[in-house]
C-alpha cells in the first residue's frame, strides 16, 4: 500500500497539509493548559460568493437606497414591524433576519466594519476570494494564505496537534502554506485515505507504524494516531452544547459546533475557519424574506449559538466574518445585485469594543460611489484582519503579514481592545 505525501483521511475526516515534511505539530504534546493560559483563538468566517453588505447592515438614513432598490430594500426601522430594519444608531440598523445577533450588539460584544474590502477593483469571485485569503490584492502568485504566516510569525516550541482547523474537505488558501494546517469535514468520522484506498485509523496507522514503513508516516504514526484518539476522546457524538445554545442546521452550524467541541477539547486551536457558501445572489435575492434573509438568519444564529455554548470562554475567541466583495447598489432587472465592491464584515468576542458601525461612510451619491455603481472601500480588509491578528492574537506589529503593505496600527479600525 502506497501512501501518498498527503495523508487524506476521507470526506468526512481530516487531511495533513505541508510542505514535504511531516506536520510537526503532530507530535505528542500536553496541550491542556491552565485558565490562565489559554490561548487566543479566532474563528475566520469565509461568506464566500460576495455577500451584499447593503442589505445585510442596512444604510437607511440614504434615501436613494430606497430610490434604486425598489425589490429588494430592507423597509426603515419602524415600531412594529417585524420586517424593517433594527435601528443601530440613527443610521444603519441591521438586516430582521440577523436579530438573534442584536444582544451582542447590546453587549457591546459585537462590531460592524462598513464600507470595508479590497482596494483591487476585480469583480471576479475567484481572483477577489484569492487576493482576500492571500491578503495580497492584484497578485496572483502569492505562495501562502495570510493566516499561515500568522501561525509562522508566532512559532510554537511545543505546538498542539491541531493548531489550525478549517471545517471542510479541502484546506482553504488561507491557510496554505509554511505551517501545516488541518482540514476537517467531521470531527466524528476519521478513516484514513491512501492513494490505494481507505484504511480503518487503528489498525491503519499502528500497523504502518510497527511495519517501519519508509514513508511520510515513518516515525510519527504513533503519535498522528494518537492525535485521533484526542478528537475521539472528545466523544462528539455525544456532545451537548451549553447554556441552551442552539446550532442551526446545515454547513456552518455544523462547522460551529465542531468548533465548539474543539476549543473547549483543549487541543491547542489558535485559528478556525469556516466557509459557508451561498451568498452570490444574482436572481431573487429577497427582501425581510428569501435567499438572502435565510442565509443571514443562518449565520446570525450560528454566532449566537456560539456565543452561548463557550459560555465564559468567549473571553479568547474573535469571530471574524469576510467576504470577497458586495454587491451593486442598484438592483437588477432580476431582483438580484450583481458584483459589487465594498460590504460589511462583523467582528465579535470577548475583547472586542462593540456597539459601533467602524470605517468612514463614503456616501451612496452617484458621484461618492466606486466607478459610478457600488459602495466605495474606505477600509482595506487588510487593516482590519492585521488588527485582529495583532491586538487579538498577539502577532508583531512588524511581521511581513501582507508582502508589501506595512502594517500601522493607526489606521487599525478600532474593533479590538
Amino acid at each position: 500500500m502506497e501512501i501518498t505525501r498527503r495523508a487524506l483521511i476521507s470526506s468526512g475526516g481530516l487531511t495533513l497539509l505541508g510542505l514535504g515534511t511531516i506536520p510537526k505539530f503532530l507530535v505528542r504534546t500536553a496541550c491542556a493548559e491552565t485558565a490562565g493560559a489559554r490561548k487566543k483563538i479566532l474563528i475566520a468566517i469565509f461568506q464566500r460568493g460576495a455577500v451584499d453588505g447593503l442589505s445585510m447592515v442596512v444604510p437607511h438614513a440614504e434615501p436613494v437606497y430606497y430610490t434604486v432598490r425598489p425589490s429588494i430594500a430592507i423597509p426603515r426601522p419602524r415600531q412594529g414591524n417585524e420586517a424593517g430594519a433594527i435601528d443601530l444608531d440613527g443610521f444603519f440598523g441591521l438586516h430582521p433576519a440577523l436579530r438573534p445577533l442584536l444582544p451582542l450588539w447590546e453587549e457591546r460584544r459585537l462590531a460592524i466594519v462598513h464600507a470595508c474590502g479590497s482596494p483591487d477593483s476585480s469583480r471576479s469571485h475567484f481572483d477577489a476570494q484569492d487576493y482576500m485569503e492571500t491578503g495580497t490584492p492584484a497578485i496572483k502568485n502569492t505562495p501562502d494564505g495570510w493566516l499561515n504566516r500568522v501561525l509562522g510569525a508566532k512559532r510554537d516550541s511545543s505546538p498542539a496537534q491541531f493548531r489550525a482547523v478549517a471545517m471542510g474537505p479541502v484546506l482553504p488558501r488561507a491557510l496554505r502554506g509554511e505551517i501545516p494546517c488541518l482540514a476537517l469535514s467531521n470531527i466524528a468520522d476519521f478513516d484514513i485515505r491512501s492513494g490505494g484506498g481507505t484504511v480503518n485509523a487503528k489498525r491503519g496507522f499502528e500497523a504502518l507504524y510497527e511495519r517501519g514503513v519508509q514513508d511520510l508516516l515513518h516515525g510519527t504514526g504513533r503519535e498522528t494516531f494518537e492525535a485521533v484518539k484526542m478528537l475521539k476522546a472528545a466523544d462528539p457524538l455525544r456532545y451537548q452544547p451549553a447554556n441552551g445554545a442552539k446550532y442551526p442546521r446545515g454547513r456552518l452550524g455544523d462547522s460551529l459546533k465542531q468548533i465548539a467541541q474543539l476549543i473547549k477539547a483543549e487541543v491547542g486551536l489558535e485559528i478556525a475557519f469556516a466557509d459557508p457558501g451561498g451568498w452570490d445572489t444574482h436572481v431573487a435575492q429577497g427582501n425581510a424574506q428569501g435567499q438572502l434573509a435565510n442565509l443571514l438568519q443562518n449565520l446570525a444564529q450560528g454566532l449566537h449559538a456560539l456565543a452561548r455554548d463557550l459560555g465564559d470562554r468567549i473571553a479568547d475567541v474573535v469571530i471574524l466574518t469576510m467576504s470577497e466583495f458586495g454587491r451593486t447598489l442598484q438592483e437588477n432587472g432580476n431582483r438580484g445585485t450583481d458584483h459589487g465592491h465594498a460590504t460589511v464584515m462583523l467582528v465579535t468576542g470577548g475583547p472586542v469594543q462593540g456597539g459601533k458601525v467602524y470605517g468612514r461612510w463614503p456616501g451612496l451619491g452617484r458621484e461618492q460611489l466606486f466607478e459610478g455603481r457600488d459602495l466605495e472601500v474606505t477600509t482595506d480588509f487588510r487593516n482590519l484582519f492585521a488588527e485582529v491578528a495583532v491586538r487579538h492574537l498577539g502577532t508583531p506589529a512588524s511581521t511581513p503579514l501582507f508582502p508589501g503593505f506595512a502594517l500601522t496600527p493607526s489606521r487599525f479600525p478600532g474593533t479590538i481592545a
